[in-house]
């Protein structure tokens, strides 16, 4: 039996993805996200360093259509080498 989600869709959904600063992160980021949320609008990134400067945080918020659409772009952005973290 699948598990009832607790988010109606759609709705604007916040991801905050933590990566080792690089060049081309976040532009890496954003490539991701389009891919599944073509709408992302690249504007409203936030981003945020590491106190030691080691690490970049950027959230994007989705318009999200659906728990498969979330699912999928939680996995892909899993899989970046450059990506340590998505909450």
């Amino acid at each position: 039996m699948a598990a009832e989600s607790l988010i109606e869709y759609p709705t604007d959904f916040p991801i905050k993805i933590m990566g080792r600063r690089e060049p081309r992160l976040v532009q890496t980021i954003v490539g991701i996200v389009q891919r599944h949320a073509p709408d992302f609008d690249e504007a409203t990134v936030e981003m945020r360093t590491s106190k030691k400067n080691n690490y970049l945080s950027v959230t994007c918020t989705v318009r999200a259509t659906s728990r498969e659409q979330l699912d999928a772009l939680y996995r892909d952005l899993c899989d970046h080498p450059a990506i340590v973290m998505v909450l």
